[in-house]
């Protein structure tokens, strides 16, 4: 039955809390088991130890390096007009920005000291750091700040950004570390759209706008990261070193290899086979990886990642066209059930269009819970009658579609076998169609829109506004692909944009949220865990829920 209740922090938001406080712990003190008349002693000789031990452990090891494994190639590295992640994860290493999320989905200052934001939300001004300098030895100035921004505004840009900065009407630089951003209009989501590696102004001011996105210096990047770039070779690897005179301290690790695999079979065997030392494991593979952990070869990390997989319904189709519908098809499919069995149980049941990670998760959710008595009611109350052949009807018309997804991903795959199954079993009947992505995405996507319903999964951004998603306005040509309209959720969506004071504007995204989970356009299936393999004695890791490779300037090897 559809119930509400306060929404309980998830064990992994936890465990990483934990393992951020055990992290500090250092030595082992542990005499109970010393006999009593030597306690004295061996607790003296311990304490030295253990001040030698710490000494040892507390300073990063320097040197060495570790290979990366990916599957897919980067397209460039030009951080205005780059939107893959393979790019985009590499880009995090070569760049500077002027703030970072946080492992919190907090933003954070960077390269900005602090900033300051004006009364009316129109003003922001940063306060960069002094002494930073480009991978070429030129400073890094709030010249080349005004520089990178002012690209995402000028009239011949042909990034996919644009839309970003549409109340951003001019950037300028004070003085060599002051830059100010002046707005049209407040914009809530300013801060988390200005994670972008700022690029610099002494190599590429006299290249147009038009002709960044080819520009030779997106496959030979100069950044002021802690790493940077030294080769390319399509299809095989990126290799990176360590910026010696990177700002905040030289990074421990000499070198970041990051090798381009091609496929998640063979990154698994090449983990397994020591040729990769860090690299995603798919949920399907979980077991196997734990397996390996078991033998030493790696050290397996799971946290609740910052994304969402769902079911989502063509709301064009009269079958789906009533709420009461979509949720008995929710009731009908056992979440936990695909966790446990396609997951391996690295995910959580998901409940609406944010994760609970984010700030932005109403305290109450609507939940459809697991119950197929209760669909069955709901389906009868919608008009659905049971046919000669046991499938339902409604106005003479069978309850039967389609169930797309694409082909190659196997936990979609499987996915949509055991919905398949689970539908029918209430008198639904499913046929499953795997797709090529490419063909895939041109079919169920502007302006064709051929599908009647799809396993998916969306990567949530830093802010949670939901407008790109959700909004009736995307629906002809952006990602609102389901065709999902209200007009009080527009006005909503509207307006939290322009609520500044994020309390306020919580208020806003929580009916947002809710009022989407009540109506079911999709089912929002599970948020998965995002798995890693890492070296046993790979050191200052974090695992962070939604960036891949976060601070690599503070790993180091124990040994």
């Amino acid at each position: 039955m559809l119930k509400r209740k306060k929404h309980i922090w998830s064990l992994a938001a936890t465990t990483l809390a934990m393992s951020a406080i055990l992290a500090a712990c250092g030595g082992d003190n542990n005499l109970e088991d010393a006999m009593q008349d030597e306690r004295n002693n061996e607790e003296a000789n311990n304490a030295e130890d253990n001040a030698n031990n710490d000494a040892t452990e507390g300073e990063p090891q320097e040197g060495g390096d570790i290979t990366i494994g990916v599957i897919s190639d980067p397209v460039s590295f030009m951080t205005t007009h780059s939107q893959d992640t393979s790019s985009g994860d590499i880009e995090d290493m070569i760049y500077s920005q002027l703030v970072r999320v946080d492992e919190n989905i907090e933003m954070q200052p960077e390269l900005a000291i602090d900033w300051e934001e004006s009364d009316d939300g129109l003003t922001y001004t940063f306060d960069i750091h002094e002494d930073v300098t480009f991978h070429d030895g030129e400073p890094l100035t709030a010249e080349d700040v005004e520089f990178t921004f002012n690209i995402f505004i000028d009239e011949d840009y042909t990034g996919p950004r644009a839309g970003y900065f549409s109340a951003l009407e001019e950037v300028e630089a004070l003085d060599e570390t002051t830059v100010e951003f002046r707005l049209s209009e407040p914009d809530a989501r300013f801060i988390s759209n200005i994670g972008f590696g700022i690029l610099p102004k002494h190599i590429l001011e006299g290249v147009s706008a038009a002709d960044l996105e080819e520009h030779e210096f997106g496959r030979n990047p100069i950044g002021s990261g802690p790493y940077q770039f030294d080769s390319w070779e399509d299809g095989q690897y990126v290799q990176l070193t360590a910026y010696e005179d990177y700002w905040e301290g030289a990074p421990n690790l000499d070198r970041i290899t990051i090798s381009i695999v091609g496929d998640q079979n063979a990154l698994m065997a090449q983990i397994e086979g020591g040729d990769v030392d860090l690299g995603i494991i798919p949920a399907t593979d979980y077991s196997t990886a734990e397996g390996w952990e078991e033998q030493g070869l790696i050290n397996l990390q799971s946290t609740l990642g910052y994304s969402y997989n769902y079911m989502g319904y063509n709301l064009r189709l009269d079958m789906f066209s009533d709420k009461e519908t979509r949720q008995a098809l929710t009731h009908a499919i056992d979440r936990q059930t695909i966790i446990e069995q396609v997951g391996q149980g690295q995910g959580e049941v998901a409940h609406g269009p944010v994760s609970p990670l984010s700030w932005a998760y109403p305290d109450e959710m609507p939940e459809f819970e697991y119950d197929p008595e209760k669909a069955r009611e709901l389906l009868a109350e919608a008009g659905w009658e049971e046919g000669a052949d046991g499938i339902l009807e409604r106005d003479g018309e069978r309850f039967s579609f389609t169930l797309k997804t694409n082909s190659g991903n196997q936990i979609r795959e499987d996915i949509s076998v055991v919905i398949q199954s689970m539908l029918n079993e209430v008198g639904v009947e499913v046929e499953v169609e795997y797709v090529e992505w490419g063909a895939f995405l041109d079919q169920i996507n502007p302006p064709n829109f051929d599908f009647d319903a799809v396993i998916l999964g969306w990567a949530l951004g830093t802010d949670p506004d939901p407008g790109a998603i959700w909004h009736s306005k995307e629906i002809e040509a952006g990602l609102n692909n389901i065709a999902y309209a209200r007009d009080d959720v527009d006005e909503l969506i509207d307006q939290n944009v322009s609520i500044v004071d994020r309390d306020e504007r919580a208020e806003a995204l929580h009916e947002i949220f809710e009022t989407i989970a009540e109506d079911q356009p999709y089912t929002f299936l599970y948020y998965p865990n995002d798995l890693k393999a890492i070296p046993p004695n790979l050191e200052g890791f974090v695992h962070h829920p939604r960036l891949n490779f976060y601070r690599p300037q503070d790993w180091y090897y124990s040994e």
